[in-house]
């Protein structure tokens, strides 16, 4: 009679022990490397360093919210980083030629036309891969180097200086010490968040990427619902555009080269399944969080550039041998 409680309680703790593994073994996993770094990498925990190293993942944090909705639902996009580097040269060129006409205005005018180049990628990705059943892979790849050249086009392969010194606020200025584009990422990580694991919207993203026959039987507009994701991922990564030009206080073509593969080694090291139907806020936080800390580390290490390529190749490689083995288990 003894026996039988304690057959059964060793599957439950066991139970109970991956479960927590699988919800917070990454943030327990970047508790340990920050704690590391914080204490063998020299001026780690220095607060010019905090600040430098939240600076420095807030545009990947921004563009991850998303890639993450996109990843959940079984799809992904690698045209997000020539999508920042022309919604950057659009927002900076439109700045200047609507200076002379609407004056201070002109900004708007930039950040209208910059947040309408990633709604039209967007929306390409969402009509070809939804609707059209083009591999994803295909698709974005195609669109990005159609974004990039034309960003080169616009700007005949040269940097556009801004005219607005206005505009330089949202990459440049600071709240209590704080810069900006980290407002701007942690509301990101809030709003998804919720989006994501408390809305039908979320769920319906899960849905899809756990099954796509099954939720379109359960009565889930299953393509419109990945147009939206793809839309709103386009728009996600204009707004970064945005921000990393009013950062460099120029539109850049040339930026943001490799910045997708950055986006998504970060979500898939942080738990988020490259097969869909698995995706939380802490993943993408996580993973966002332990390359910013590794690459800042290096840096910090004077890790020359071409090791640093080996290193978050290396990664990435685990990151999906990762994901991988959590599927199968």
């Amino acid at each position: 009679m003894s026996s039988q409680p304690e057959s059964t309680a060793m599957p439950k703790g066991n139970s109970f022990a991956r479960t927590m593994w699988s919800d917070f073994g990454m943030v327990i996993v970047l508790i340990i490397l920050f704690i590391f770094c914080a204490v063998f990498v020299p001026r780690f925990f220095s607060p010019i360093n905090m600040r430098a190293l939240a600076l420095a993942v807030s545009m990947t944090g921004m563009v991850a919210c998303t890639m993450m909705l996109c990843l959940a639902s079984g799809n992904f996009d690698m045209s997000c980083g020539a999508v920042i580097a022309c919604s950057g040269v659009v927002c900076a060129v439109m700045i200047n030629k609507a200076f002379p006409y609407v004056g201070n205005y002109s900004i708007y005018v930039g950040l209208f036309f910059a947040l309408l180049v990633g709604f039209l990628v967007g929306l390409a990705n969402g009509l070809i891969i939804a609707y059209a059943r083009i591999n994803a892979l295909i698709t974005t790849l195609a669109t990005m180097q159609i974004a990039r050249g034309i960003g080169y086009i616009i700007c005949d392969g040269k940097a556009v200086g801004i005219s607005q010194e206005n505009f330089f606020y949202l990459g440049t200025g600071s709240w209590f010490m704080v810069p900006i584009p980290v407002y701007i990422t942690v509301c990101c990580f809030i709003i998804f968040g919720i989006i994501l694991e408390r809305t039908s919207f979320g769920r319906n993203t899960l849905a899809i990427g756990g099954n796509e026959e099954a939720a379109n039987l359960a009565g889930i507009r299953v393509a419109y619902h990945k147009l939206r994701l793809f839309i709103i991922h386009g728009l996600m990564s204009a707004l970064a555009g945005i921000v990393l030009a009013s950062r460099m206080t120029s539109g850049q073509p040339t930026t943001s080269q490799g910045f997708e593969l950055d986006v998504i080694s970060s979500c898939v090291l942080g738990g988020i399944s490259m097969s869909g139907g698995l995706g939380s806020i802490w993943y993408a936080v996580s993973g966002v969080l332990i390359m910013g800390i590794v690459q800042n580390s290096m840096n910090l290490m004077n890790v020359p550039t071409f090791y640093q390529y080996v290193a978050r190749g290396l990664i990435l490689l685990m990151a999906v041998i990762f994901d991988r083995y959590k599927q199968r288990n």
